[in-house]
C-alpha cells in the first residue's frame, strides 16, 4: 500500500471552495492533494513544498493564474513544475497567453472529475517522461560511441512507451507512429541517396531523424477526448482545437531544451511537430508558410503523415488502397505537397507497401 509520503504531491490552486473540495475529492485516491485559496498562499507553500503538478486557476483576486506563473518561472526552484491552467475563460487568446507564459495545459471549468483525474495522470507521466529524456541528453556528450548507441535504444524505447499513450487517446495505438517511421525513412534515404537539396539535407543522421518524428503529434496530449476521438467531421470550432496541438508540441519539446545544449534530436523534433500540417501553397497551419520556406523535414513529414492517414482505418473512414491513395497524393502535388517530393514519392512509394 503507497504510504503518504510516497504519493505524488499536486498542488490545486483555486478562490472558489467548492472547487477546491471538489478537485482534492477527485484527485485523493491516487495523489497526496495541496490545496490553496489564493496564489499568494500558493506562493507560501511552495517555500516548503514542491509538488509534481500544479493545477493554477487563472481568475482569482490579488493575483491571478497569468502573474503567478510569469512568478513560477522565473523561479529556479519552481520554473520546472508544470502548471495547468483551470479557468473559465475560453478565448483563444487567453489560452495562447498562458501557454505562452510557460502552462502545458488548459482544464475548462466546471470540470469532470473523470476527466481531472485522466489529464492530471497524463501530464504527470509526460514530466516523468520529461526527466528521463533529459538526463538521457544531458549524459550523451560524456559517453563513449559504444555506449551512445545502448542508451539511444533505452531512449527510443521511453520515447516510443510515451508517444504510444499519447496516440492511444485516438484509438490508432503506436500504429501510425510506426508507419510514418517507415515511409519517412524511405523518403530520407530517396533524398539523401539522390543528393536532393544538398543544403539542407547535407549532414543528417537519419536514425535520429526518424527517433526524433515520433514525436510530430506529441501535442494531441492537450486535445480533448471529444475532438481527438470524434468519429464524424470536426465542426470548424473542433478544427481550430485540433489545430492547436501543433503549438501544444512545439511548447512541450521546447520544454526539453536547453539553451547550452545543441540538441539535434530536440531540433529535428521540433521541426516535425512544427511544421508538418504546413502545405506548399500557403493553406496549412499554424504559420501559413508556403514553397521552400516550410522546412524541408515538414514537408516530408506532411507526406508521410498524410500517406499513413488515408490507407489506415479511422473511425470516420475505411482505408484507402495503396493505388487510391498515391493518386490522391498525386494530385495534391503543388498544392498540399512540394512538387520535387510527390515526383520522388511517385518513385519510391512501392517501397511504402513493403517497408
Amino acid at each position: 500500500m503507497m504510504t503518504a509520503q510516497s504519493r505524488t504531491l499536486v498542488m490545486l490552486v483555486d478562490d472558489n471552495r467548492t472547487n477546491l473540495m471538489v478537485g482534492k475529492t477527485a484527485l485523493s485516491e491516487d495523489y497526496s492533494v495541496l490545496t490553496a485559496p489564493s496564489a499568494l498562499k500558493m506562493l507560501d507553500l511552495l517555500r516548503w513544498s514542491k509538488p509534481e503538478l500544479i493545477l493554477l486557476d487563472v481568475d482569482m483576486p490579488e493575483m491571478n493564474g497569468f502573474g503567478a506563473i510569469a512568478i513560477l518561472k522565473a523561479d529556479p526552484k519552481t520554473k520546472d513544475i508544470p502548471v495547468v491552467f483551470l479557468t473559465a475563460l475560453n478565448a483563444s487568446e487567453d489560452e495562447l497567453r498562458g501557454l505562452q507564459l510557460g502552462a502545458v495545459d488548459y482544464i475548462t471549468k466546471p470540470f469532470a472529475p473523470p476527466l481531472l483525474r485522466k489529464r492530471v495522470a497524463l501530464h504527470l507521466q509526460l514530466e516523468r517522461q520529461k526527466r528521463a529524456l533529459q538526463n538521457y541528453n544531458d549524459n550523451l556528450q560524456s559517453l563513449a560511441e559504444a555506449k551512445t548507441k545502448t542508451i539511444l535504444k533505452l531512449q527510443n524505447k521511453i520515447l516510443t512507451a510515451m508517444v504510444e499513450m499519447v496516440e492511444g487517446r485516438d484509438g490508432t495505438t503506436g500504429q501510425h507512429i510506426a508507419n510514418t517511421q517507415r515511409y519517412l525513412r524511405c523518403l530520407l534515404s530517396a533524398v539523401t541517396d539522390r543528393s536532393i537539396a544538398p543544403a539542407e539535407s547535407l549532414g543528417w543522421d537519419v536514425d535520429l531523424l526518424i527517433q526524433s518524428s515520433q514525436l510530430h503529434d506529441v501535442g494531441k496530449i492537450a486535445v480533448s477526448d471529444e475532438v481527438l476521438k470524434k468519429p464524424g467531421k470536426l465542426t470548424p470550432a473542433e478544427f481550430d482545437e485540433m489545430k492547436q496541438h501543433v503549438g501544444f508540441g512545439v511548447s512541450f519539446i521546447e520544454r526539453l531544451e536547453d539553451d547550452e545544449d545543441d540538441s539535434r534530436f530536440l531540433y529535428y523534433a521540433k521541426t516535425f511537430a512544427a511544421y508538418h500540417h504546413e502545405k506548399w501553397n500557403g493553406t496549412g497551419y499554424p504559420h501559413g508558410l508556403a514553397g521552400e520556406n516550410i522546412p524541408l523535414l515538414g514537408r516530408m513529414m506532411a507526406v508521410a503523415d498524410v500517406y499513413d492517414a488515408l490507407t489506415s482505418e479511422r473511425p470516420y473512414k475505411k482505408p484507402f488502397t495503396h493505388d487510391q491513395s498515391l493518386r490522391i497524393i498525386v494530385e495534391g502535388k503543388g498544392v498540399h505537397f512540394d512538387p520535387m517530393l510527390v515526383d520522388l514519392f511517385t518513385q519510391v512509394s512501392e517501397s511504402f507497401t513493403a517497408a
